[in-house]
């Protein structure tokens, strides 16, 4: 499959379909963290190319429901309207299959609820970090390693330049399973 990973720097998700023998490319405004095929730039600059599956990692910090308390800042200044234009510009494009990953936020009454909300703890690790995902084309991800453990390790983070890095980054686990799950061609 041609698979499109959208606002993703990690490589994560692309290097696991790539694992599988897929045509993966990632990208993103950042460079890639890790070796492989990335374009750094914005994502609808390669939309056009023809992709059979994209999963697409929009900005979350004017979406989620985490931040609430600075939403009327972020209506004021526009800052969320062009995010929510963001994340519906991805979830319109003409792809087969799209799956759009955000945590719980606006978009679930703004856009419709998503399809499905997965943690961490379900795909081997063992925290917690709900995660939505908005599917099109695609059924839903089954759990692949259930895990005990429920810290709230990533929400507790310190302060640090790198925190909304580390914060972002999608889990191996989930990653893998994208890849096993979704880029079944048929």
């Amino acid at each position: 499959m041609r698979v499109l990973v959208a606002c993703e720097y990690s490589g994560r998700v692309r290097d696991a379909f790539r694992k599988l023998g897929h045509d993966a490319m990632s990208c993103d405004l950042l460079p890639t963290d890790s070796p492989g095929p990335h374009y750094q730039g914005n994502v609808f600059d390669v939309t056009d190319y023809p992709w059979d599956l994209m999963i697409a990692h929009p900005p979350c910090t004017d979406l989620s429901v985490s931040g609430a308390r600075h939403f009327a800042a972020k209506k004021l200044d526009g800052r969320q309207q062009a995010s929510v234009s963001f994340f519906m510009k991805l979830a319109k494009l003409d792809i087969p299959k799209i799956a759009i990953e955000n945590p719980v936020c606006i978009m679930s009454s703004l856009y419709r609820k998503p399809d499905q909300i997965i943690q961490p703890w379900q795909f081997g690790h063992g925290e917690t970090k709900s995660t939505c995902l908005w599917l099109k084309g695609l059924c839903n991800l089954l759990p692949t390693d259930i895990v005990e453990g429920r810290s709230d390790r990533i929400h507790k983070l310190p302060p640090s330049p790198d925190r909304w890095k580390i914060r972002s980054t999608t889990y191996q686990g989930i990653a893998d399973a994208m890849a096993a799950q979704w880029g079944i061609t048929s």
